[in-house]
């Protein structure tokens, strides 16, 4: 869904006429500094942004902007949808910055378009740093070896979710995976070989998984699959599925053929819950389904 501009304004109600084009660079040079120090307040990309459309806003009104960055799976529209556009591929160097384009139904002026082009100039070096920024909370979220959510970023998402499952009463539920005799991979072909084994895992619990279901590496061998709007049944049944899916797949890491087994525990969001009960009860299934011989599913006692 679109989110209004920040400013709305009408283009009739343009602060310059057509051919004012000496008071348009003196306004643009001055609304250019005011936009440097607005910038200065966020490294959010999609804040920026914002900030941005409302002081160009001033100046150079338009009904809608989009901003697209496919690096950080940005894709933010202001506004709304109009006849005619006016778009910038933003980049310092060779270092691309995303797509920007300007909607209205009227079509932009030379005299705008330079404005706009000198403008666009305030928000490349902030934009970069919110980059550079958002991408380093990215990898502070990511498992370097496998590629997928670590445990801090599990921490936060597991109490995202379940803070929303109990204020719309909707279901959640979470599996706990642990390779099967891990250790002896390691043992006996090295850790090169069971990193390998680590990556093999993640990919086939990712091609399981369903698009909304959220995978992390807890830590070692284990990993954790948050399921929301999903009950006990369907996490049982995903759960089986992913079992299944690695018992009859063997793992081929470095010319060693590997026949691994995955043991998971099972639990579901009770009204009390905490996202360290929850856990737990997940937790305490696994080590039943090892005690119990491996390679298969147990659901928490209580749920």
């Amino acid at each position: 869904m679109n989110k209004p501009l920040p400013q709305t304004a009408d283009f009739h109600k343009s602060p310059f006429k057509a051919g004012d084009r000496s008071v348009l660079q003196e306004l643009t040079a001055k609304k250019a500094l005011e936009i440097t120090q607005s910038l200065q307040t966020t490294l959010d990309p999609s804040r920026l942004i914002e900030i941005f459309s409302a002081e160009v806003g001033a100046l150079v009104v338009h009904q809608g902007l989009s901003y697209r960055n496919d690096d950080i799976g940005l894709d933010l529209k202001l506004g709304r949808q109009a006849r005619h556009s006016c778009a910038y591929h933003l980049n310092i160097g060779d270092e691309p910055l995303g797509t920007l384009t300007f909607r209205r139904n009227q079509k932009f002026t030379d005299s705008e378009i330079e404005a706009l082009e000198q403008l666009l100039c305030s928000l490349l070096y902030p934009l970069r740093n919110g980059l550079l920024y958002e991408d380093a909370l990215q990898l502070a979220q990511k498992d370097p070896l496998t590629g997928i959510c670590n445990r801090a970023a599990l921490d936060e998402m597991l109490q995202r979710e379940l803070s929303h499952a109990q204020r719309k009463d909707a279901a959640l539920s979470l599996l706990v995976l642990d390779i099967d005799h891990f250790k002896n991979i390691n043992d006996r072909y090295g850790h090169i070989v069971g990193d390998c084994a680590l990556k093999a895992i993640a990919n086939m619990v990712s091609t399981c998984k369903r698009d909304g279901d959220l995978l992390f590496r807890y830590g070692g061998e284990e990993f954790v699959v948050l399921m929301r709007d999903t009950d006990l049944a369907g996490a049982r049944l995903l759960a089986e599925r992913i079992r299944g899916y690695i018992a009859e797949n063997a793992c081929n890491c470095s010319g060693a053929e590997l026949d691994v087994t995955v043991s998971i525990g099972v639990s579901e969001l009770k009204a009390n819950d905490t996202p360290i009960s929850l856990f737990s009860r997940a937790d305490q299934a696994l080590y039943r389904a090892k005690k119990n011989g491996r390679n298969q599913v147990c659901i928490a006692a209580d749920a």
